[in-house]
């Protein structure tokens, strides 16, 4: 067997974010175990640990618990038993993202206080949350990953509330990135092209601008999870020990043109 390029052997990252085997998360997840991880894998609730936990499974994750971040006590949970397990953590992929359907198909002047409220707390405060329970894991420092996307930049037809949400979670990663650094914390956003996910089927004419992008974008093709993949497991390793406070394009270079 070829050893992979990256080599994590010996680290431990929790993952946050699985729905199934086409999220941006499971993609993170499976080049992590492949470059020798050992992880802790979150589904959301009831229903989807159904598609979850196989997929936990088949990755040899050591841990599969719930997390609902709006549950009392379950972010605690999930602490806690990585705390007891393995009393460390080197690594955590911040994956999930929300907003009320009736705010998001809405423009952003009509959306509501409690929607917008409620997506920024689940999209943006989760992930400070998560950095501040990591943080004394970390003991001998580590990395924090969370998804963005294009329109927290410029404006993205039918993104509506999420581009002001991500925006918000692109600021708080530099802030982060900052606090944290001396801790030899690294932060970093990962601002990926559109992928055909669960979450993104929620976006009003998400197949157009899926035909707009590959149109556009400098190499004429989507990315997919194994692409993102691939570039959280580099930011894992310790050749990125000098990568923090960034937003990271993998979009085929489509954020570069008008």
């Amino acid at each position: 067997m070829i050893k992979p390029l990256i080599d994590l052997t010996g680290k431990k990252g929790l993952v946050v974010g699985i729905a199934n085997d086409k999220s941006i998360a499971y993609g993170c997840a499976k080049s992590f175990k492949d470059c020798g991880a050992d992880l802790a894998i979150t589904y959301l609730n009831e229903k989807a640990e159904n598609y979850v936990r196989p997929l936990a499974e088949g990755l040899e994750a050591t841990l599969t618990l719930p997390l609902d971040v709006r549950v009392e006590g379950q972010l605690e949970n999930v602490f806690s038993e990585i705390q007891k397990t393995w009393g460390e953590l080197d690594f955590l992929v911040h994956s999930i993202a929300y907003a009320p359907k009736e705010d998001l198909n809405n423009d952003l002047v009509n959306s509501s206080r409690q929607g917008f409220l409620t997506a920024m707390d689940i999209s943006t405060y989760s992930f400070i949350e998560m950095a501040r329970r990591a943080r004394p894991l970390m003991k001998n420092g580590g990395t924090l990953m969370t998804m963005s996307f294009y329109g927290a930049t410029q404006v993205v037809d039918h993104y509506n509330m999420m581009g002001p949400v991500k925006a918000a979670l692109e600021c708080a990663t530099k802030y982060l990135a900052s606090e944290l650094g001396p801790e030899g914390i690294r932060v970093n956003a990962i601002s990926a092209g559109p992928i055909e996910t669960r979450a993104a089927s929620g976006l009003q004419q998400f197949d157009e601008l899926t035909t707009l992008v590959q149109s556009k974008s400098p190499q004429r093709h989507l990315v997919n999870i194994g692409d993102v993949g691939a570039y959280t497991a580099f930011l894992a390793s310790d050749a990125a020990t000098s990568v923090t406070g960034n937003i990271i394009y993998i979009d085929g270079g489509y954020h570069i043109i008008d």
